[in-house]
């Protein structure tokens, strides 16, 4: 296991997929899993256009923000996901 820093959120993250990687490197990660190491520069224009998007703060935002969004969101036109077509 090892500690991965999310644009300053840090969350234990699994890196035996990945044991090249050392600190300061960038790794794709995908459910708790660090799955490559990429190089700086793709990691640096990846982060970007997540940040423009507004992808960043959705995803990592923390449980109880998470939670405030869901309840702020427009409620479901499926009860329980469940629309006949």
């Amino acid at each position: 296991m090892g500690r991965v820093n999310f644009g300053g959120v840090i969350k234990r993250v699994c890196l035996d997929y990945v044991p090249e990687v050392e600190v300061g490197d960038y790794t794709i990660v995908h459910v708790g899993f660090a799955l490559s190491k990429i190089d700086p520069e793709s990691a640096e224009k990846t982060l970007d256009l997540f940040r423009q998007m507004g992808v960043l703060e959705e995803e990592l935002a923390g449980e109880d923000e998470a939670l405030a969004r869901a309840a702020a969101a427009s409620p479901s036109n499926c009860p329980g996901g469940r629309c006949s077509s």
